[in-house]
């Protein structure tokens, strides 16, 4: 409850019951940004000769939405055609630190020849929107611009500040979206302990018809490792012991076939707690990868995230068929588990042996935040809220987001888009997949819950 000018206010998207089928004005303002957004072509290829100015003019269109209800707006373009949008709302506790609420306005390619409807045209059948960024993440996007509008307009205070932010560049590790602000405007964060953004909170089937909701408690660090063999160069037409191809390849095999021990980190503990509860089928088997199997689509996500991985994925050998070459070489991509840094670089060294050189680059250190915080109550009451008998469950997620960087102001990041989805719909499958789709109840559904977390954080 609110009050503005003496009077009691409660905002319709807070009114309405789980069973009432009408749509709120905050739903559908939700929905009509989400589609906009994703007609503005906002590809970042990560090559600046190849992008063009669409996070800009996504970043314009926010600005232009957030004034019109009377924010002060902070945009920051460090690059031409790379612009960010940054907003703050006061709460009515001066103690509480403030929550960042964040999006990234780019996307990842297409090749349009793979979609069965317009990438770029936000169509909707059989009550799917389809469209690059869909999922990721131009829903968050529109569901964070229509509820700071919303609380602007219902006189909503919210406990805790709020800071609104989209930004570039996060699908090219935010060099010019969320890790230039941090490193050249950290003013903009002033106060803020908590974010909160994606990946997480759809939805995964529970028995009973009941569901679980992922919050993404902690990240995976991201590193690159640069396996280097070394032989002699020679003619082809005259093999050679210590041909540095061969030698490679085996180093490349030996990775590709290895797999790393399972780490009960923090987050994992409280995962097979909390589902093992939820499900009524406790994780107590010798074999957890055999156990996490009952989790269906999840259970690659959920099983990526309980041991570090190393995935080969360039290789460079030679320029010449008839030219045995000196060196070849393989670069990995390498994703580490919390506390797990210098172990993994131990690890891989044992794998690939002592005739093959290891060089380390881009370490991105992991992030885990509580999983205890009081944020998560609030989480698990505003889903209850809309889905009675749901379980919000912690999970390590195995890929980043731009919560890493704000990490480096003492940020504690947490990745949770609301989305009740039917249970055979695999949200995490739609992250920069062809015909990425999203349910447009689900896209409803988001913005009452976020609406109420962002409330009440």
């Amino acid at each position: 409850m609110t009050t503005v000018g003496g009077a009691s206010l409660t905002p319709t998207w807070s009114r309405m019951s789980t069973d009432d089928r009408a749509v709120s004005d905050l739903e559908t303002e939700a929905l009509d940004f989400v589609r906009a957004l994703i007609r503005i072509d906002s590809v970042n290829t990560g090559d600046p000769a190849t992008i063009g100015d669409g996070e800009t003019r996504a970043a314009l269109f926010v600005q232009e939405r957030l004034r019109e209800v009377g924010y002060e707006t902070h945009f920051v373009e460090p690059w031409p055609g790379r612009a960010s949008v940054v907003a703050r709302l006061p709460g009515s506790d001066p103690d509480a630190g403030a929550l960042v609420a964040h999006a990234h306005l780019d996307v990842v390619p297409v090749d349009e020849t793979d979609w069965t409807h317009p990438p770029f045209g936000a169509e909707i059948h059989d009550g799917m929107l389809y469209g690059r960024g869909a999922v990721d993440m131009k829903n968050f996007a529109g569901m964070l611009l229509a509820i700071a509008r919303a609380f602007r307009r219902d006189g909503v205070t919210p406990r805790r500040d709020l800071i609104f932010a989209f930004f570039a560049d996060e699908e090219a590790g935010g060099v010019w979206g969320a890790r230039w602000i941090v490193q050249n405007r950290p003013e903009l964060f002033a106060g803020a302990t908590e974010a909160i953004s994606e990946v997480g909170g759809f939805s995964l089937p529970l028995p009973d018809d009941r569901r679980a909701y992922l919050v993404a408690t902690a990240e995976k660090g991201v590193t690159t490792a640069t396996l280097t063999a070394r032989g002699h160069a020679a003619h082809g037409s005259r093999p050679t012991d210590d041909n540095a191809v061969v030698r490679l390849a085996r180093a490349v095999v030996a990775v590709g076939a290895h797999r790393f021990p399972i780490v009960r980190t923090a987050t994992l503990e409280r995962f097979l707690e909390v589902y093992g509860r939820a499900s009524g089928r406790p994780f107590d088997g010798d074999d957890l990868d055999v156990d996490l199997q009952r989790l269906g689509f999840a259970a690659s996500v959920i099983g990526a995230g309980t041991r570090n991985t190393a995935s080969p994925t360039v290789l460079t050998a030679g320029g010449k068929a008839n030219v045995i070459p000196a060196t070849a070489s393989a670069t990995l991509d390498v994703r580490v588990l919390p506390g797990q840094g210098e172990a993994v670089r131990t690890q891989l060294a044992e794998v690939v042996g002592d005739d093959i050189a290891v060089a380390w680059a881009r370490d991105i250190p992991a992030i885990e935040s509580p999983v205890d915080a009081r944020l998560l109550d609030v989480l698990q009451d505003a889903i209850t809220a809309e889905d009675p008998g749901a379980t919000v469950v912690p999970f390590l997620l195995p890929a980043s987001t731009d919560n890493k960087h704000l990490a480096r102001l003492g940020i504690r990041g947490y990745g949770f888009v609301p989305l009740r989805v039917p249970a055979d719909f695999d949200v995490f499958g739609q992250f920069h997949a062809a015909d990425e789709r999203v349910p447009v109840d689900a896209v409803h559904f988001g913005a009452r819950v976020t609406a109420r977390i962002l409330r009440d954080a």
